[in-house]
């Protein structure tokens, strides 16, 4: 069973037909929306600052959402994948955003909707990204320009997939 702690009087909040691996951890000030997940190893620590998630999103294997102590809390809007091993502090994520494996997010970085933060890439802090675009490397920079229609697409079926796989593991309990 997921390790679910309160901290300071204040206890994790999820919305409807949402999934917690048996060893990922959620703590303190997190609400989370309808149909989220967070997988295996995942850390999701409200403990100095709050941790708003939108609907739909998936917080995949290893990832570490955090904030910064009174001074950037982490906003993530509705279908976010957060891939394997990610790092996302103290910033905001708007909707139809990918951040990939083992990519970075610091404090009071925006990613724009329909975007995507390639694996690996660290986002610094205070960075802008613009939406339909594509971020990577260290530092993380434009690389191109998307078609957001396509991207919201392509985003909105990957965290659909990671409804359905939840599914999965709701079947067997």
């Amino acid at each position: 069973m997921a390790l679910i702690k309160p901290i300071r009087g204040i206890e994790p909040k999820f919305g409807a037909n949402c999934f917690l691996a048996d060893n990922a951890t959620v703590i303190g000030y997190v609400v989370a929306g309808d149909n989220c997940s967070i997988w295996f190893q995942a850390v999701v620590r409200g403990d100095v600052h709050y941790i708003r998630i939108g609907n739909n999103v998936n917080i995949q294997d290893g990832a570490v959402i955090h904030g910064t102590y009174e001074k950037a809390p982490t906003n993530i809007g509705n279908n976010v994948s957060i891939a394997h091993k990610a790092i996302v502090h103290g910033c905001t994520i708007h909707d139809n955003v990918l951040i990939g494996m083992n990519a970075i997010v610091m404090d009071n970085a925006v990613i724009g909707e329909n975007s995507i933060i390639a694996a690996g890439a660290v986002v610094l802090e205070n960075t802008i990204v613009e939406p339909g675009s594509v971020y990577g490397g260290l530092p993380a920079k434009k690389i191109k320009d998307i078609d957001q229609r396509l991207t919201r697409d392509l985003l909105t079926r990957i965290s659909k997939s990671y409804i359905k796989y939840a599914g999965w593991y709701r079947d067997k309990e």
